[in-house]
């Protein structure tokens, strides 16, 4: 291959992959619909046209035919008046309206035919155009929604990897952290409740054992209803005093436990 083909080939892959991305499928379709309305107006100025044709022609045929009939009468006439060279004028000028008339049917069957062909022509291309129409509307939706769903998914990808998505998940692991703070403190808080608790259940069986004590070390109560004896003299003012001191030693124990 020579460099000139290669050249060629290079230049013309390129043209064609920029012709394929600035093609823009809606505009294409506008576009289209566009030259196809030309092509209508061309068609229907071709049939307007060939219509008008024919009707001269067909107004020159049966201007001949009326000029044969014409021309048939005067041969008729002549020939009734005896006068034979007038009556052989009238048949001459009566054959050449004939070959007139003869080439104006043929030229009158074409252009007959023709009216008709593009008639069929103008009617297809009618219905292609409201086809194509009805198509582009359908093409133009389904264009909407290629389009809104590629971008939808272009959003999702994105926010996947954004900072956005990033920062939410970031928020995320601060909330479980904060509510595992509140948890574990609540549970040290229930601990410390129990740990209370226990000490003010080991503080009254103390509190009772002292009272217990209490009770033992205080004289018996007299009855209300035993008179009461005077006291007897069998101790004396010095065994008082030293009872008295161990008594107060034993309370200051108890009140230093």
């Amino acid at each position: 291959m020579g460099l000139f083909d290669r050249i060629k080939r290079v230049v013309g892959a390129n043209l064609n992959d920029l012709v394929n991305k600035a093609e823009d499928p809606e505009k294409m379709l506008e576009q289209a619909i566009l030259e196809m309305q030309e092509d209508l107006v061309q068609l229907r100025q071709g049939v307007a046209q060939a219509i008008a044709a024919q009707k001269r022609t067909e107004k020159q045929y049966n201007d001949a035919q009326n000029e044969i009939n014409k021309w048939q009468r005067n041969a008729q006439l002549a020939l009734q008046k005896g006068d034979e060279n007038l009556a052989r004028q009238a048949l001459e000028r009566k054959k050449t309206f004939t070959d007139t008339s003869t080439a104006l049917k043929t030229s009158l069957d074409q252009q007959s035919g023709q009216v008709e062909t593009l008639k069929r022509n103008l009617i297809q291309l009618e219905s292609k155009i409201s086809e194509a129409k009805t198509k582009k509307e359908m093409l133009k939706a389904r264009i909407t929604t290629a389009k809104a769903q590629e971008q939808l998914e272009g959003m999702v990808r994105g926010m996947n990897s954004s900072s956005a998505m990033a920062a939410f998940e970031r928020m995320e692991e601060k909330v479980l952290m904060q509510e595992a703070r509140a948890q574990s403190a609540a549970e040290l808080a229930g601990a410390d409740l129990e740990t209370q608790f226990a000490r003010l259940e080991s503080g009254s069986d103390v509190d009772d054992e002292l009272a217990a004590l209490k009770a033992q070390m205080l004289p018996p109560a007299t009855a209300p209803n035993q008179p009461q004896l005077p006291p007897e003299q069998t101790t004396t003012p010095k065994s008082n005093e030293v009872v008295d001191s161990e008594l107060e030693s034993l309370r200051k124990q108890l009140d230093q436990m």
